[in-house]
């Protein structure tokens, strides 16, 4: 098992409700993969760099989790349609 961060970038012109929603779904994808979810770090919004979709902010969070190496590769194929997500990307971290 490796340890990986998802980063997502969600969109801010929807409700709390959804971007949850947008979240738990996520969440449901590393879970799917026998992925074990650590503690979430929300930033909440913030600028971005450059616009993305016509949008100027958007809602960062950092999802660090444990999975098999095979598992990134199925979750990004799933996070990569998914409505509301304006960036996300998935890193191997190591233990220090």
């Amino acid at each position: 098992m490796n340890n990986y961060e998802l980063a997502l970038v969600v969109s801010s012109k929807i409700d709390d409700e959804t971007r949850n929603a947008v979240v738990e779904k996520a969440k449901g994808y590393i879970t799917r993969y026998e992925g074990t979810i650590g503690e979430i770090d929300a930033w909440g919004k913030k600028k971005l760099a450059y616009e993305i979709q016509d949008e100027r902010e958007g809602y960062y969070y950092f999802i660090p989790f444990t999975a098999a190496p095979t598992a990134p590769a199925e979750i990004e194929r799933h996070v990569r349609i998914m409505d509301n997500v304006l960036r996300y990307l998935i890193v191997r971290t190591d233990e220090k």
